[in-house]
């Protein structure tokens, strides 16, 4: 021991930690999920998401025919606000670490980033899911009090399991996204402006036309809310359009993340 050293910084400097404990996977998961509603703008967007699923289920109970009131169609009428929302949850759970300067303590508390990334995707999945769930008790409910004939009729496994898939494919994306730009706005724009710039392109050149259900993904998840049984193809051209736009950006973002300087 050199003598600038006290026996105290000696113990530090021998302190071994290879003992410790390893975080486990919930505890990083339910920090995320925290995470969420510690912001203002992830608090906000929660209870937006709450109240305009349950407004749209309202407007389009005292709008539609009694006939119309059907759980299916319940559903669906929440498949395009949380298709809005859903996506910009998954943005913000990534890139408030930047924007709120957190992803420094976040990093130290646990050096690995690829378990944190992970704890990232399970609350994202967690909280798509939990719209699912919030989509499907109100509509169960709307369909009760509306008393339209048949009303549940043409339900099945898979019609809830492709509107998960819609759901999850959704929030997943954003999260892509988030991992992209590691920017609030820039990952919000690049989402709605991107996608919708692409539709059009494909629609406007007609060299595109074809393949359009393939590397679109706006177009390849029609299907999904067609109500009828999807092809092979149509699964194919999902598939592809996945790839594309969810998994392409999430790798490279992944990429980045990890080779990302935290300051």
């Amino acid at each position: 021991m050199s003598t600038g050293m006290s026996p105290a910084t000696t113990d530090l400097a021998g302190l071994d930690i290879a003992d410790d404990p390893r975080i486990p996977l919930s505890a990083l998961t339910r920090v995320e999920l925290r995470k969420l509603a510690d912001t203002r703008a992830g608090k906000w967007l929660l209870i937006a998401i709450a109240a305009i699923t349950a407004a749209i289920i309202v407007i389009f109970f005292l709008t539609a025919n009694q006939s119309d009131r059907t759980f299916t169609n319940f559903m669906g009428a929440t498949a395009t606000p949380q298709g809005f929302l859903l996506p910009v949850l998954g943005i913000l759970l990534v890139t408030s670490e930047w924007s709120q300067r957190t992803a420094l303590v976040t990093f130290t508390l646990m050096p690995v980033r690829g378990r944190v990334l992970l704890a990232k995707v399970l609350a994202a999945l967690i909280a798509g899911l939990a719209a699912l769930v919030l989509a499907m008790a109100i509509a169960a409910l709307a369909t009760l009090v509306g008393g339209a004939d048949n009303a549940w009729a043409h339900i099945g496994l898979d019609d809830v399991g492709k509107f998960a898939i819609l759901q999850v494919s959704n929030v997943l994306q954003g999260l892509a996204f988030g991992l992209l730009f590691l920017n609030s706005a820039a990952a919000i724009v690049t989402y709605f402006v991107l996608p919708t710039a692409f539709t059009i392109l494909a629609s406007l050149w007609h060299a595109l036309a074809k393949a359009q259900p393939w590397i679109d993904l706006g177009t390849s998840q029609q299907p999904l809310f067609s109500g009828d049984s999807m092809s092979g193809k149509d699964w194919a051209q999902l598939a592809t359009g996945t790839l594309l736009w969810v998994v392409l950006p999430f790798v490279v973002g992944l990429v980045r993340v990890q080779r990302a300087e935290v300051k």
